[in-house]
């Protein structure tokens, strides 16, 4: 069984203790590809080094997450544009708009968001998005782009099954994390209303972990919980639900 987690900040300082480790346990236990979305220009070095790093297994996507769209957005995403062009990266990403924190910057942020998109379709490349209670704000962004071959995922959705057939009907993936296992969750609804063909799997470790580690640092192995809740919900083989989505993934980010 072979699975990818599609959404993993290892490079991160809650993994420096046993980095190493965390790639080893998610390996052994099926999750061969751990694919990278970058958060702002800082993050850049430390997620390029654990992509070099583990070669083959890691991949890097470059983007300038919600959450770090201040007064001086456009500086930071030319100079993640000048990076995007000097080296090879699988998708845009962590792009969006995230009204949770803070809702200060919201013109900001859809700027930033459609600059990033346009950016990712002329380099031919997927986006992943950040949607945090900003269903609404994302699509009137998205929309403006509809018929240019954007696809993408919609990374830890969280949203209604309109919302999910809304972002499929766009060329969208839905990212399918712990959240999946958590009693109060209406993902096993969601999932099965627009069926495995379109999920990919995620962790967006070292957040989001999956019952029975809910509330502690999450990491790439604990995709096979998350994979075992979705294949009885589909009442599927793991091995199936795994292929399923190891395939999704690929033919989105190319690899």
């Amino acid at each position: 069984m072979q699975l990818i987690d599609t959404h993993t900040h290892l490079y991160l300082p809650e993994f420096d203790t046993d980095r190493d480790e965390m790639v080893n346990r998610a390996v052994s236990s099926g999750v061969i590809k751990l694919l990278l979305p970058n958060i702002d220009l800082h993050s850049v070095k430390p997620m390029l080094s654990a992509a070099d790093r583990y070669k083959g297994v890691c991949y890097p996507m470059i983007g300038l997450h919600p959450t770090s769209v201040k007064e001086d957005y456009i500086s930071q995403i030319e100079k993640l544009e000048e990076i995007a062009i000097r080296n090879k990266f699988i998708a845009i990403g962590e792009i969006g708009i995230d009204l949770y924190w803070d809702k200060t910057h919201l013109k900001e942020q859809r700027e930033a968001l459609r600059r990033q998109v346009s950016f990712a379709i002329k380099s031919n490349l997927p986006v992943v998005i950040h949607s945090r209670e900003s269903f609404p704000e994302v699509f009137s962004v998205l929309e403006e782009f509809n018929g240019q071959g954007l696809t993408g995922v919609m990374h830890a959705f969280s949203g209604s099954i309109e919302d999910a057939k809304k972002a499929i009907g766009m060329g969208f993936f839905l990212g399918i994390g712990g959240p999946l296992t958590f009693k109060n969750s209406d993902l096993d609804q969601v999932s099965k209303t627009v069926g495995i063909e379109h999920i990919v799997l995620e962790t967006d470790s070292p957040y989001l972990a999956p019952v029975p580690y809910r509330g502690k640092r999450n990491e790439s192995s604990y995709l096979c919980i998350i994979n075992k809740k979705l294949a009885e919900i589909f009442n599927m083989d793991e091995e199936k639900t795994a292929s399923v989505t190891f395939e999704n993934s690929c033919r989105l980010f190319n690899i």
